[in-house]
């Protein structure tokens, strides 16, 4: 079963990530973490993708004009939570993929405390899709 594991983090000043005002020895004890975790599911065979995203401040919502050329708009830094990062993982079952957004949002913060993350877990449609 392939899910993607979707990481959202409040802002931070200016709409930024939090992460940009921390402590530098919070900043690598998160990034150890993080590169554990992966290290992890890479030797489990559960990694299948994954990959930190920019800040808001570089988003785009793009659609198409009625020429079909691109609109876009933004940048959103006001939101509640922002992407900060995904996975793609390949796990037996959906209580593993709960097991790993569970240890996922246990990473460190500031002061190394747990930030305990909202962590959104969405299956990937498997199997072929339907003829049109």
């Amino acid at each position: 079963m392939k899910y993607m594991m979707l990481m959202n983090t409040p802002p931070g000043p200016a709409g930024e990530f939090q992460i940009n005002n921390w402590a530098p020895e919070d900043f690598k004890a998160h990034m150890r973490f993080m590169m554990d975790f992966n290290r992890g599911i890479k030797a489990t065979g559960e990694f299948v993708e994954a990959n930190g995203l920019t800040a808001p401040s570089q988003a785009k919502l793009v659609r198409a004009g009625a020429n079909g050329e691109p609109i876009t708009d933004g940048p959103f830094a006001e939101t509640k939570e922002f992407l900060v990062g995904f996975w793609i993982l390949d796990v037996e079952s959906p209580e593993r993929a709960y097991e790993l957004a569970a240890r996922v949002s246990t990473a460190p913060g500031p002061g190394g405390n747990p930030m305990n993350m909202s962590i959104e877990l969405r299956p990937l449609h498997e199997g072929p899709l339907p003829d049109v």
